[in-house]
């Protein structure tokens, strides 16, 4: 495990915080990370959660990387980052996403692929800035989208880029909760207990049956 992502495990729920001191990029080392601790978590967890640091949970995909010329590296950090957003998305374990602050294009699609999204409340921005940028949002990321947030925000939040406040980015459907910083440990736990107690075979099948279909679309849009 690098230490751009540091894993602690209490309780049978395996902790996943992604720091790399400056906005959780996910380049191709923090994709790489986090499938490392979701190796480990898959044979010693019940439940998964992921975190960012304090005021920034994830900035999206290395702008360094994306504004670069290296073209095989750009490919390489999308394939990985899409990869991981559907491991997670079918994980067969409880993926809780702790929300700690900013979470900008890829970042708000890690939220969308979690089973239970606890947002920080604060002057924070969550969305899919994809189009203002000038970057085409991949197919896996529009499908999981379209599957996760309220039809009536899906345009403004996938097509015109519109970034929400905590609040707003809960009744958009990339968060189920929003809770004070103080309250904000405590609703993790909370959260993360509750999922971990229920019948893990179970919650797999059926996480399986419900979200299958949309994996299966993007496998056809992707061909």
């Amino acid at each position: 495990m690098t230490e751009i992502v540091t894993y602690s495990l209490a309780n049978d729920i395996a902790t996943l915080t992604m720091d790399d001191g400056k906005a959780n990029a996910m380049a191709p080392a923090m994709s790489a990370a986090l499938n490392a601790g979701l190796d480990r978590a898959a044979s010693e967890a019940k439940a998964v959660v992921i975190r960012g640091r304090d005021g920034v949970f994830c900035g999206g995909f290395d702008l360094k990387i994306i504004r670069g010329e290296d073209e095989p590296l750009k490919a390489q950090m999308r394939e990985a980052g899409m990869t991981l957003l559907k491991r997670l998305y079918l994980s067969p374990q409880p993926i809780i996403v702790a929300v700690t602050g900013h979470a900008i294009a890829m970042g708000a699609l890690l939220l969308l692929a979690g089973d239970a999204r606890i947002g920080v409340a604060g002057d924070f921005r969550i969305g899919l800035n994809e189009t203002a940028i000038g970057l085409a949002l991949p197919s896996s990321g529009v499908e999981i989208a379209r599957d996760r947030l309220a039809p009536t925000v899906f345009q403004r939040a996938v097509i015109n880029a519109e970034l929400f406040s905590p609040d707003g980015a809960a009744s958009a459907g990339y968060l189920d909760r929003v809770v004070s910083a103080a309250d904000f440990d405590s609703a993790v736990a909370e959260s993360s207990r509750s999922l971990a107690d229920l019948d893990s075979d179970t919650f797999a099948e059926i996480k399986r049956r419900v979200r299958q279909s949309t994996i299966d679309r993007i496998g056809v849009l992707e061909s």
